[in-house]
């Protein structure tokens, strides 16, 4: 359980580390093409749906269940360390 959020916690810092140190230039932001269309305006259609009644509640059942006791201890263990390096925004200069 706890190796399972430390790795859902490194996967999260490492995706945030990602994503927030991209540097995009862009250098062409490209276009759409330019389109003239003489038609008739387009219509949603007309629907009518049934959908089912859905009763949902609770009630109360007798079962057999397992009592667990969990016990827990400190240890060591080796774990990734990641280093991300950011790139700098004056890189472009190097850009043909």
């Amino acid at each position: 359980m706890i190796w399972r959020n430390f790795v859902s916690l490194l996967a999260a810092t490492f995706l945030g580390f990602v994503l927030a140190g991209c540097d995009v230039d862009v250098k062409d932001p490209g276009k759409a093409p330019d389109v003239d269309v003489q038609t008739e305006p387009g219509r949603m259609p007309d629907v009518d749906v049934q959908t089912p009644d859905v009763d949902v509640h609770t009630e109360e059942r007798q079962m057999t269940v397992p009592d667990v006791d969990v016990q827990t201890e400190e240890r060591t263990v080796t774990v990734p360390d990641v280093d991300i390096n950011v790139p700098d925004e004056d890189n472009d200069a190097d850009a043909p």
